[in-house]
């Protein structure tokens, strides 16, 4: 296992962190499944993943705590023996109206939004090697932001100017940090919440003329790692069929 390449992804329990962790694997890297809520989801996704040939850990962390951040870290590189990719997909995504903002609501998102994706980038980036990435997932809102999010939006306007901040900082070590920045994406949890009238609405305005789906994200993310993006840094990418 010490010579497999090995990527820790964050939040990776369900949703678009699953299908990341799930294309990494197949991609053949050694995966960390980080999760705050969820181990039930983590160890039937480590399954999956081994049960297809890949390898997998699964280990609960809430990276708004420095503590827990560079926990996670070192069971990575102690579990591989080394670390190459760190995807920074946790985070919290939660309408909030003007009226409806307050002191905690701004804490609670920006404490893993930026602040545990921080944290977990500065552990990370000490044990990635030259040709070592960092992928950070924003959103269209922090490019676009909508009305009813201004902190959402705020936090993800923050990974951005972040990722081009770091990619700057690391780049004479080699290390590349971009970021993608999905749409609307059909995870279960969306599938459940988003009102049929409103997932017409995004198709009908998404010139790819369909839902994003959380291997659409993947695919992105995995191409960000892998040498055909060897030249690729700093870039906030979208990933929304179009969609403004």
């Amino acid at each position: 296992m010490g010579n497999s390449k090995a990527a820790i992804v964050t939040g990776a329990a369900k949703g678009i962190g699953a299908a990341i962790a799930l294309a990494l694997a197949a991609a053949g890297y050694a995966v960390v499944i980080n999760f705050r809520n969820g181990m039930d989801e983590a160890l039937a996704l480590r399954g999956q993943i081994t049960d297809s040939g890949g390898v997998a850990e699964v280990f609960g962390a809430d990276i708004s705590q420095e503590t827990q951040a560079v926990a996670l870290v070192a069971f990575a590189v102690e579990k591989f023996g080394r670390l190459d990719v760190l995807v920074n997909n946790a985070g919290i995504a939660k309408p909030g109206a003007l009226d409806e903002i307050d002191a905690a609501h701004i804490a609670e998102l920006s404490s893993v939004n930026i602040s545990g994706l921080l944290f977990a980038t500065k552990h990370a980036a000490r044990h990635l090697p030259p040709g070592g990435v960092i992928v950070n997932i924003s959103s269209v809102n922090g490019l676009s932001p909508v009305p009813g999010a201004a902190v959402y939006s705020a936090t993800k306007a923050a990974v951005n100017a972040i990722t081009v901040s770091l990619a700057r900082e690391l780049g004479g070590k080699g290390i590349r940090v971009n970021a993608v920045a999905p749409g609307l994406t059909m995870t279960a949890r969306y599938a459940d919440e988003v009102p049929e009238e409103a997932k017409r609405h995004v198709v009908k305005e998404t010139p790819l003329g369909r839902l994003g789906m959380p291997e659409d994200i993947a695919g992105l993310v995995t191409f960000l790692t892998s040498d055909a993006a060897r030249w690729i840094t700093g870039e906030v990418i979208s990933a929304s069929g179009g969609a403004a």
